[in-house]
């Protein structure tokens, strides 16, 4: 009998404001900026990409191409996505 699967949906996991900030906390540990960045468009995809984009005065459309696995987003932009979020970034040493 063959192994029945379903596709992972991280959607699924992103419902609350605590769960997202989660997320991406995660994701600043990996030490990577594409997987930050996809982590941010999962958490503003939960939260609807249109209000975001424009809280973070920029296009739907371009905020899907720099959050996407292939984009390489503008700090600026990546600001303004926190920002749109409710998210500020802390340095610890």
């Amino acid at each position: 009998m063959p192994l029945e699967t379903t596709r992972f949906d991280i959607q699924e996991y992103l419902k609350t404001p605590e769960q997202q900030v989660a997320y991406i906390e995660a994701a600043l540990d990996e030490d990577d900026p594409a997987f930050l960045a996809k982590a941010l468009g999962e958490v503003a995809r939960a939260r609807g990409m249109t209000q975001v984009a424009k809280d973070a005065g920029v296009t739907r459309e371009a905020l899907y191409r720099a959050l996407s696995e292939k984009g390489d987003p503008r700090l600026s932009t990546l600001m303004g996505v926190m920002k749109a979020l409710g998210l500020k970034l802390r340095i610890a040493a």
